[in-house]
């Protein structure tokens, strides 16, 4: 009979997370980030040395850098810097992943299980440690919290009372089924084989590949997909993946089985090419004549595109795998999912904080769950054709989206009103990073997310000179970064405005856009003024002399519903 204990309440943590990898571990950091307490648990004993996903999009990149985490990745990670595509031997295109010179950073590489390292590392240093081989078994909720039953790494069953528990625990996650959402979709009917290998070929550094063989009848009959990986032993190390063999087909005369969940998604551990499947495949989609050699892992996987119906459930919530699977073309899966953390975790933070009223969760599942339906559908259209994407964007507008840059919340109920030019950066859209900032003590120039890095809060950017001020002597505007005293949704702090809606925050530090960085991407109308929410993107726009109204505004967004009685508290 399995040992039970249970939490004392002094202990209870603000939030259970389930699941350690790349999503629940930007959860963990995110929500350490903002004073949320949190336990992090995991079934797994130990972090898997599997290079799954391995593509970080440039958008994953600048969330990184206001984490403050961003130049262990760098140093860890290397470029992408294209794609080249072979079709029955032929080279059919040559893709150069490029983006405007005002994006920070470019596309990358890094191993899961780096990924998970370094976050495990940041996590750590926040003070919360993985629970490793900890399952959850069930958990039931309320109107004040949830009440979740684990099984830890000894055996023993705990009981174990949150304010909310999120679900990052992948494909076949407990948390979904336990909440009974939809999984909506199916399974693509070829099995792959993946395999971390290096190679002798001379293909330019940096670029992935991907070749393939077409049938009489047009379609793929057999593809080999390389991604290069940090850390080769003096050949280029690359993660492939490919179709599996007849010989380790699991077909046998119908579809492969699914899981116990009926969702066929993931790596199996039972069956294992070795390195001869990988160079025959190799010898015949190869560019050029390449051995392979230093096979680190292997396995075979199916791949599954579903979504949620719903991303949560009063209390509950799922991110990542859970919520959104999809074939990994593009690399945009875990890079969604750690986007669904970011966006999860501030508005958690200020419910838990009495900032904001639990209303503002339900902006999670309005938010996010369009741009899971969005990824899905356009992975699912990419990995049927030859790889190039097909749509009808201009090459600028299709490498911004693949980097994740063009992720918007316009319209949305935590979106202020348009102000200014229909096709400058609106409410709901993603705040630019921007150069040429100057300020009068640093003696360099520099960028917006320099001067955003490591705030939790929302930020007011206040451009242009009001009545009583002037630009610079070099004619340059000035800039105000104001960090607001708690949130958006707290009274504020400054001198209030007859008629304006309330109180208008102080002053803050000043930079002048001396390079006219701020004014090219921002396009103000005037003096205006600009809300930046703390995953980065714009609450609101508005003419200066509008900011207390546009702040009250947003206040009462946020504000639209009390805040609950944490567990606990004598009012629960």
């Amino acid at each position: 009979m399995a040992r039970t204990r249970a939490t004392d309440a002094p202990d209870a943590p603000d939030v259970l997370i389930v699941g350690a990898g790349p999503v629940g571990l930007s959860t963990a950091a995110e929500l350490r980030r903002h004073r949320v307490t949190c336990r992090l648990v995991d079934r797994l004993p130990a972090r898997l040395p599997y290079a799954k996903a391995v593509g970080i999009q440039p958008r994953t990149l600048e969330i990184w850098d206001r984490m403050g985490l961003v130049r262990d990745v760098l140093e860890a990670a290397v470029p992408l810097r294209g794609q080249l595509l072979y079709v029955d031997g032929r080279e059919a295109a040559r893709i150069d992943l490029v983006l405007p010179p005002e994006v920070p950073y470019t596309f990358a590489a890094l191993p899961q299980y780096e990924t998970e390292r370094l976050l495990e590392e940041y996590v750590a240093g926040l003070g919360t440690v993985i629970e490793r081989g900890t399952e959850l078994l069930s958990f039931d909720q309320d109107a004040t919290g949830v009440t979740a039953r684990l099984r830890t790494s000894d055996g023993a069953e705990e009981e174990v009372r949150a304010a909310y528990l999120v679900g990052c625990d992948g494909a076949h996650s407990t948390v979904r089924k336990g909440l009974g959402l939809s999984f909506e979709g199916g399974a693509f009917p070829e099995e792959f084989m993946l395999a971390d290998v290096e190679t002798d070929w001379d293909l330019p550094d940096g670029y992935g590949l991907r070749s393939l063989h077409r049938s009489a009848d047009g379609a793929t009959d057999d593809l080999l997909v390389c991604i290069p990986l940090p850390g080769g032993s003096g050949a280029r190390r690359y993660r492939m993946s490919m179709l599996v063999p007849p010989e380790l087909s699991a077909r046998r005369g119908g579809p492969p089985a699914a899981g116990g969940d009926g969702v066929a998604h993931g790596m199996e551990g039972s069956r294992r090419p070795e390195l001869s499947h990988v160079q025959a495949v190799v010898d015949r989609l190869a560019p050029r004549p390449a051995a392979v050699s230093h096979l680190r892992w292997s396995s075979v996987f199916r791949i599954s595109h579903r979504i949620v119906d719903r991303y949560g459930d009063d209390r509950v919530f799922v991110a990542g795998d859970a919520a959104h699977i999809h074939p990994p073309t593009g690399a945009q899966g875990m890079n969604t999912g750690i986007q669904d953390a970011c966006n999860l975790a501030w508005k958690l933070a200020l419910v838990l904080r009495g900032e904001a009223g639990p209303a503002l969760l339900t902006g999670y599942d309005t938010e996010r769950r369009p741009v899971g339906e969005e990824v899905v559908g356009r992975t699912v259209r990419h990995a049927t054709e030859a790889g190039v994407p097909a749509d009808a964007d201009d090459p600028r507008t299709m490498m911004l989206r693949e980097a994740q840059l063009l992720v918007s919340y316009r319209g949305g109920p935590l979106a202020g009103p348009p102000h200014g030019p229909r096709d400058a950066p609106q409410p709901g859209d993603r705040a630019p990073d921007c150069t040429g900032l100057t300020a009068s003590v640093a003696a360099y120039p520099l960028r917006l997310l320099d001067v955003l890095r490591g705030r939790t809060g929302h930020v007011l950017i206040r451009y242009g000179a009001a009545p009583a001020e002037a630009a610079d002597a070099d004619g340059s505007a000035p800039v105000t970064v104001t960090v607001l005293p708690r949130t958006a949704a707290s009274t504020g702090a400054g001198d209030a405005r007859p008629g304006d809606g309330g109180p208008v925050p102080g002053a803050g530090a000043v930079y002048r856009d001396a390079a006219g960085e701020f004014a090219r991407l921002y396009r103000p109308d005037g003096p205006t003024g600009f809300l930046v929410r703390p995953d980065g993107y714009l609450a609101a726009r508005f003419p200066l002399d509008g900011t207390a109204r546009a702040l009250a505004g947003h206040r009462g967004v946020l504000s639209a519903a009390p805040a609950p009685p944490a567990p606990g508290d004598p009012g629960a």
